[in-house]
């Protein structure tokens, strides 16, 4: 057993605390004072499973003398029970870390999901979208408590006042919550069931969505009246009008036709190929050019060093540009998307071509995964007939009753 220093006095260890050095200050095996680089803080040097450890007590000026001496002897209690107080303070560390980590808000945890997820963003608007609903809805329930304590009762705070008047909105919410939480239980920051899961749970709580709500639809022109809008349309001039003509003729959506570019365009095999990051399904997309179509294109101003079929100011036109050549038109009512409609009724109520190759043409999942497997091909011949019906359709003008006449007119650029 070691020798045990002489017990030294509070006086002779405060001039000892100005002294660089390992100084034993007895009163207890092992204790030292330990002064260097002007600071000094006490130490217990002790044997470990046969191996010198040091142990710090604290700082000289924040632990008393008589202090240290009781945290010495404490420390050697455990050892002799059997215990690593090195280890055990590092375990303790551990722990405390831990708690801290699973201590995460839920506003912490939204933050951290859409930084791991931001590379998966189909557009910059999707992430902004995300954290405008949580903001609004979700955060001012519950963002601040630990995501670990989110229950069912906190969850339904946030979905039952919007529910039935804002209906897709907090669909989208629960979802969205729901992938939080199952986020924040992978990383370990809770345990359980997912409060917001639908199926089993919250199915149980609220009633479905498509039960309660109100279905709106894009308004959308009536096919019978597209001939005589499209008459109106050719009268406009402007990039916003070509644009919304060649959506038409093309059945595109907006985003498509204000971001396509020259490169995507081929005029001598009538084809317009859109790459896969600007489709909403991120498949690539081949859409047949009709003659109307490509002489519309073939109309278009070419600025130099400019790729875009339709370029606006800044860029590529703005979807309010589109939608203000509809107001221009005394046709506020409408929206450029409603378009899409307008075609797919023509196709169903007017036309003998079958329900998928309307669905391709306008770039939509067709049947479930059995029928997609046996039709791995995109229709392009039957497509290109379909939309050489619908331009057909597009140049007719009403005479009187239910009788129709081509309609043939020159270009207005």
């Amino acid at each position: 057993m070691g020798r045990v220093a002489q017990a030294l006095s509070f006086k002779t260890v405060e001039k000892l605390s100005k002294v660089e050095g390992m100084h034993a200050v007895g009163g207890s095996r092992g204790l030292y004072l330990q002064c260097k680089n002007g600071g000094a803080s006490w130490i217990l040097r002790i044997m470990i499973d046969g191996k010198r450890r040091d142990i710090g007590l604290g700082s000289y000026h924040d632990v008393s003398l008589e202090e240290a001496r009781d945290k010495c002897m404490d420390l050697r209690r455990k050892v002799r029970s059997g215990i690593d107080p090195l280890e055990d303070k590092r375990r303790a560390k551990q722990d405390r870390q831990i708690a801290k980590a699973k201590a995460m808000t839920f506003a912490e945890c939204v933050e951290a999901y859409l930084d791991a997820h931001e590379d998966a963003w189909k557009n910059p608007k999707h992430r902004q979208q995300w954290r405008n609903t949580l903001n609004t809805y979700a955060l001012p329930h519950f963002g601040d408590l630990p995501v670990a304590v989110i229950d069912t009762g906190l969850v339904m705070k946030s979905l039952e006042p919007i529910w039935k008047t804002k209906t897709e909105t907090a669909s989208r919410l629960r979802g969205r919550v729901e992938q939080i939480l199952d986020w924040a239980t992978v990383r370990g920051y809770r345990q359980g069931e997912n409060p917001a899961r639908w199926k089993g749970h919250m199915d149980k709580l609220l009633p479905k969505p498509s039960k309660v709500a109100k279905v709106e639809h894009h308004p959308a022109l009536s096919y019978k009246e597209l001939p005589g809008f499209i008459l109106a349309l050719r009268s406009m001039d402007g990039l916003g009008a070509r644009a919304l003509e060649f959506a038409i003729l093309t059945a595109a959506r907006s985003g498509e036709v204000r971001g396509a570019t020259w490169p995507e365009i081929d005029l001598k095999s009538c084809m317009w190929i859109v790459p896969a990051e600007r489709m909403k399904a991120k498949r690539e997309h081949r859409v047949p050019l009709t003659a109307a179509a490509v002489d519309l294109l073939k109309a278009l101003p070419r600025i130099d060093g400019a790729d875009l079929l339709f370029p606006g100011t800044k860029g590529k036109l703005s979807d309010m540009t589109l939608s203000a050549v509809l107001k221009r038109m005394g046709r506020g009512d409408l929206t450029v998307h409603g378009f899409r409609s307008t075609f797919r009724d023509w196709a169903a109520e007017m036309t003998n071509h079958p329900r998928e190759v309307a669905e391709m043409a306008l770039a939509h999942a067709v049947g479930d995964k059995v029928e997609a497997a046996y039709r791995r091909g995109d229709l392009l011949k039957k497509r290109y007939r379909l939309m050489e019906d619908w331009a057909r359709h597009c140049e007719t003008t009403q005479v009187d009753g239910d009788n129709v006449l081509p309609f043939v007119m020159g270009m207005h650029t």
